[in-house]
């Protein structure tokens, strides 16, 4: 791939290494706050996402307004995949949006949205959720996906204007980027993104070249992985995901992969981890950097 033109925008070469550490799945549940809080304190993340429809979101936007620094994006969503708890839209309560199941929560998995959803309503929804986290004193630095689910081809374009038409960013990689695929798109799929994707790099959108993702298998060594994935960045900017939260019994009883969420969170709050992030070769960066640079023409 050629250089990405958001790194000389932002002040770095064509050869910096960029790493956005994002937390994914804020507000799903207080054990994600609250790791958040802990690892923002702590100094080894430096973005993450809410999860607006959720429970405890409200707790997530009075953290925002205590601390205004903190750079927080709207994590679009669309599914709710969990089986003992589950969360509705904002935007309707009508069967016939197709954004909800028989029993008026979000559907669980993507294929269900996808074979169901209007996009005219995933329009509505998406601009719902983020008019609410502004509306919550949150300052919105960008706008991403939860499970990957807004990035059908059907719904891509609500997930564009949501943050365009803000001037915001989204999580969008290049074609080509590293770990592309984690965002459920095959190469034989990312063909038909490619005019879509260089017709916005053309007009200087943001645009990423590595999607990494912290395992939510198992939890072991994740200190170990952590440096290994690191290591790994391509040269340009990675949006690098992770999923922490507190041991809780909330926690426990919501998600079967609490043992691998828990890891995440005490691999970043260890010192072992910090002192490798801070002696390495990258260069780590949020997105509210991308937005003023968006903004500032």
């Amino acid at each position: 791939m050629n250089p990405n033109p958001l790194l000389k925008k932002l002040g770095f070469s064509d050869t910096d290494r960029l790493v956005i550490i994002h937390t994914d799945d804020i507000g799903m549940c207080h054990a994600s706050v609250q790791a958040f809080k802990d690892l923002w304190e702590f100094g080894t993340i430096t973005s993450g996402a809410v999860m607006v429809p959720c429970s405890w979101f409200p707790a997530t936007a009075e953290m925002c307004r205590a601390n205004p620094e903190m750079d927080m994006g709207v994590h679009a969503t669309l599914n709710a995949e969990w089986e003992s708890y589950r969360w509705s839209p904002l935007s309707t309560r009508d069967q016939a949006s197709g954004l909800i199941d028989a029993d008026g929560y979000f559907h669980q998995w993507h294929e269900a949205v996808y074979q169901n959803a209007k996009p005219e309503a995933v329009a509505v929804e998406v601009n719902a959720q983020v008019e609410r986290a502004l509306a919550s004193g949150i300052d919105v630095t960008h706008v991403d996906s939860h499970m990957g689910t807004i990035m059908n081809q059907k719904f891509i374009q609500s997930y564009l204007q949501a943050a365009l038409s803000r001037v915001l960013p989204n999580m969008l990689p290049r074609i080509g980027a590293m770990g592309l695929e984690m965002m459920g798109i095959t190469a034989e799929e990312s063909q038909t993104y490619v005019p879509i994707m260089a017709q916005l790099e053309s007009q200087g959108i943001p645009m990423l070249d590595g999607l990494f993702s912290m395992p939510l298998e198992h939890g072991d060594d994740h200190i170990g992985l952590a440096k290994k994935m690191l290591s790994e960045v391509p040269v340009g900017i990675t949006h690098f995901i992770l999923h922490p939260s507190i041991d809780t019994p909330e926690l426990r009883a919501i998600c079967p992969d609490w043992r691998a969420r828990v890891a995440n969170y005490n691999a970043f709050m260890s010192i072992e981890l910090k002192d490798f992030i801070k002696n390495s070769d990258f260069k780590l960066i949020g997105y509210r950097q991308i937005r003023n640079a968006m903004r500032n023409g």
